[in-house]
C-alpha cells in the first residue's frame, strides 16, 4: 500500500531529464540577454569614472563597486532561490541590475560622482545574478555530468557579452543622439538586456530548477524508505567541509586576479592612445574567453577531474599575467591574448570550482551555501578592482599583471595538498 502510494507522488513529479532540457534552453536565452548587460561595466565603467573624477588612482572604484554591489546581490538571491526556488531569485536580481543602470545613465547626465558610485554598487546585482544562473543549470544534473551543465550555461553569456563590448562606438552615438553622454550609452543597452532577461525567467523559468530537485530527492528518500533495494539515487560524492573551502579558494583567487588585470586593462589602453572601440574589442575577446571555452571546460572537468583543472587555472592565470606585463602599450594584438588568456584561466577556476561545490553541498542547503559562497567571490572581485586602480598610480600596469599572475600560483599548492589528503 505504502509502495503504491510512494509511486504515485513519484509520477506526479515532472520528469528531471525532460525538465532540464527545458530549463537549459532558457537559462542560455537569459544569459545571452544578461551577457551584454554585464559587459557594459566591464568596458566603460572605469572610463566614465576617470572622465567624471579626472583621475586614474580612483578608476578601480567602479569595478570595486559594481563588484561589491554583486555581494550584496549573492546573498540576496541565494536566499530567495533557497526559500521561494531559483526563477523569482535570479529574476529579482536581474531587475535590480537594470535598476543600477538607469541609475548610471541619471548620474552621468547630472556628472554626479556620488550618484554614480551607488548606482554602480545596484547594477552589481546583475553580475552577482549572472553567476548565480549557473547552480541552476546544474541543480537536476546527474553528478558525472554537472560541470558540462554548468558550462552549458556560462556559454550561453558569450554572445551578448562579446557582442556588447564592441556596441561602445554605436551606443556612444545613440546616447549622443539622446543627449546622454558618450560613455553611458552603453548603460542604455545594459539596462533593456537586465530587464528583458529578468522577464525571460520570471515567464519561462518553469519547473523550477531547485524546488523541482528537491521533490525528486524525497520521492526518492520516501521510495527508498519504504523498498531499501530501490536505492539507485544520486550518489554524493561530497568531501565535506574541506571540498567548500577549496573549491571557493579557486574561484576566489581566480576572480580576484581576473578582475585586477581586467579593470585596469581599458584605462592602461587609454593612456597609450587607444580609442574606446579598441579597448571595447579587447575585453570583449576578453569576455569571449571566459564563457566560450565552456562546454570544452566542462567536458574536462567531468572526464579527468576537478583538481586537474583548478591547477591549469593557476598555470593560465601566471601566463596571462607575464603577457600582459611583457606586451608593448600598443600592441592590441598582445594585449588581447594576454586578457583571453586571463579570461581562460578564470574559466577553468570557475568550472571547476562551481562542481567542487555543487558535488559538496546538499540539496536542503545548496542555494544558501552557493551564495554564500559568490559573495566570497565577489568581495575578492572587488579588492581586486579598488587595489588595482591605486597599484597602477602608485607602479605601474605591467606590475599589477605580474603580482595578478604570481598570485594565482597559489592554487596549485591548495589543490595538491588536497589530492595528498585523498
Amino acid at each position: 500500500m505504502t509502495s503504491t502510494a510512494s509511486a504515485r507522488t513519484t509520477g506526479s513529479i515532472p520528469d528531471p531529464a525532460q525538465a532540464q532540457r527545458r530549463i537549459l534552453r532558457v537559462l542560455v536565452a537569459s544569459q545571452i540577454l544578461s551577457g551584454a548587460g554585464l559587459a557594459a561595466g566591464v568596458t566603460v565603467g572605469a572610463l566614465l569614472a576617470q572622465d567624471m573624477l579626472g583621475t586614474t588612482s580612483l578608476a578601480g572604484l567602479p569595478s570595486a563597486l559594481f563588484t561589491a554591489g554583486s555581494a550584496l546581490a549573492a546573498v540576496a538571491v541565494g536566499r530567495i532561490s533557497h526559500s521561494r526556488g531559483r526563477r523569482p531569485g535570479l529574476a529579482a536580481g536581474y531587475l535590480t541590475g537594470a535598476v543600477g543602470s538607469a541609475g548610471v545613465i541619471t548620474a552621468a547626465v547630472l556628472d554626479n560622482p556620488a550618484l554614480l558610485f551607488i548606482a554602480l554598487f545596484v547594477y552589481g546585482a546583475g553580475t552577482a545574478t549572472n553567476l548565480q544562473a549557473r547552480y541552476a543549470g546544474a541543480d537536476l544534473a546527474p553528478p558525472g555530468h554537472r560541470a558540462r551543465a554548468v558550462s552549458t550555461v556560462l556559454v550561453a553569456t558569450t554572445l551578448g557579452g562579446v557582442a556588447g563590448p564592441n556596441l561602445a562606438a554605436p551606443a556612444g552615438t545613440l546616447a549622443e543622439h539622446l543627449h546622454i553622454p558618450h560613455l553611458a550609452g552603453l548603460f542604455v543597452i545594459s539596462g533593456a538586456a537586465y530587464a528583458l532577461a529578468a522577464l525571460v525567467l520570471a515567464l519561462w523559468l518553469r519547473p523550477d530548477p531547485l524546488l523541482l530537485a528537491r521533490a525528486v530527492a524525497q520521492a526518492k528518500e520516501a521510495d527508498t524508505a519504504t523498498n531499501p533495494a530501490a536505492d539507485g539515487g544520486d550518489a554524493d560524492t561530497s568531501e565535506g567541509r574541506g571540498g567548500v573551502v577549496l573549491g571557493a579558494l579557486v574561484m576566489i583567487l581566480t576572480q580576484l586576479v581576473m578582475v585586477a588585470i581586467m579593470t585596469m586593462t581599458p584605462v592602461h589602453m587609454h593612456d597609450h592612445g587607444h580609442s574606446t572601440a579598441a579597448s571595447g574589442l579587447v575585453i570583449g575577446i576578453h569576455i569571449g574567453a571566459m564563457y566560450l571555452p565552456s562546454p570544452l571546460t566542462g567536458w574536462l572537468v567531468d572526464r579527468y577531474g576537478r583538481m586537474k583543472i583548478a591547477a591549469a587555472s593557476g598555470t593560465t592565470l601566471l601566463a596571462a599575467g607575464l603577457l600582459a606585463a611583457t606586451a608593448p602599450g600598443d600592441s592590441v594584438t598582445l594585449l588581447a591574448l594576454a586578457l583571453a588568456l586571463l579570461g581562460l584561466g578564470w574559466n577553468f577556476g570557475l568550472v571547476s570550482g562551481t562542481a567542487i561545490i555543487t558535488d559538496t553541498v546538499p540539496l536542503a542547503t545548496r542555494a544558501k551555501t552557493q551564495g554564500l559562497v559568490d559573495v566570497s567571490i565577489a568581495i575578492a572581485g572587488a579588492t581586486g578592482g579598488m587595489a588595482s586602480g591605486i597599484m597602477v598610480a602608485a607602479t605601474s600596469y605591467p606590475a599589477l599583471a605580474l603580482t595578478g599572475g604570481a598570485l594565482s600560483l597559489a592554487l596549485l599548492p591548495a589543490v595538491a595538498a588536497t589530492a595528498y589528503r585523498r
